[in-house]
């Protein structure tokens, strides 16, 4: 029994979300082996190998592996698959695009945003914005499956040491070409890697106002920015600092809400967190029940003299 986990990376260096693929893989039981595909990848594949858990790293490189497309992808991943027991994939945007093609040229279930392992094939999976807890036995063959990654610590980035091998690719379907992309620039740590974050909520009444209380408390503890779905509807802030089911799922260290209700559909993005500080004036905000601290006060009060207090 051998998992096989799909790598994301920049052809240079490993996304964080894999190193906690790698620890749901390493709970299925059995080795685990990570496959690495992109174009002059070396450095991404020889960083794949030193992740702790990992016995072997496979290496395919080509043009049309260089930005992850999903025919591509799927058509290797599938190339490989008679040798594994369980193929995960990080539930991320990549993931989620290629796990799907994977099961259906496989024929068989796709497994969703996993937080716990409980058998070689039993999984836990939230259901209805995580109010309830799903648990899915899996007869299939081969399981496919994505890896919520809030739901499993990091495998260490130092300290294996697994073989790297060299494979011929799969040619590329013809099917997609990449045409280019545009990356926002920010100082601020990436939303779903930060350590601390900061969000706002619809109280914050505009985007001005937004940019005035929360990037102050943000700058001073170095944290990513995030935002309620109210507030990004409303213009407050950017689609990209969406948190909450439809927006992207958290667990920081320390998450800070600021002027937010806490909807379900929120609290499904950020309940994972180790800390949750709630600064809310209406002490019946369903954010109180999931914070470890609450502070019932005015934003425009509380956060700029938690700053001066920073």
């Amino acid at each position: 029994m051998t998992s096989l986990v799909i790598a994301e990376h920049n052809n240079s260096s490993i996304r964080p979300a894999t190193l906690n693929t790698v620890t749901a893989a390493a709970q299925c039981g059995g080795d685990v082996h990570v496959l690495v595909a992109g174009l002059n990848a070396g450095p991404a594949a020889q960083a794949a190998s030193r992740i702790a858990g990992v016995a072997r790293v496979i290496h395919v490189d080509g043009a049309h592996f260089e930005h992850g497309l999903a025919e591509n992808m799927a058509a290797q991943v599938i190339a490989l698959a008679g040798s594994y027991s369980h193929i995960l994939f990080p539930a991320t945007a990549s993931g989620k695009n290629i796990a799907p093609r994977v099961a259906a040229l496989l024929d068989v279930g796709q497994i969703s945003d996993i937080t716990k392992v409980d058998a070689v094939d039993t999984f836990e999976r939230p259901i209805y914005a995580g109010n309830a807890i799903a648990i899915v036995q899996s007869l299939d063959a081969t399981k496919v499956i994505t890896v919520r990654t809030t739901g499993f610590d990091a495998a260490a980035a130092t300290g294996g040491s697994a073989a790297i091998d060299v494979v011929s690719g799969e040619a590329d379907s013809g099917k997609s070409v990449f045409v280019g992309s545009e990356i926002a620039k920010s100082d601020r740590p990436e939303l779903t890697a930060a350590k601390i974050i900061v969000s706002g909520g619809r109280a914050l009444g505009s985007a001005e106002k937004f940019n005035e209380v929360m990037t102050p408390l943000a700058d001073k503890l170095g944290a990513a920015l995030g935002a309620s779905r109210a507030a990004v509807d409303a213009g407050y802030a950017p689609n990209d600092w969406q948190v909450g089911q439809t927006g992207k799922i958290v667990a920081p260290q320390l998450y800070i809400a600021a002027g937010i209700s806490g909807a379900i559909q929120h609290l499904a993005g950020m309940k994972d967190s180790k800390v949750i500080v709630a600064i809310n004036k209406d002490p019946e905000a369903p954010i109180f029940s999931v914070a470890d601290y609450g502070l019932e006060a005015d934003l425009f009060a509380a956060v700029p003299e938690l700053v001066k207090a920073l």
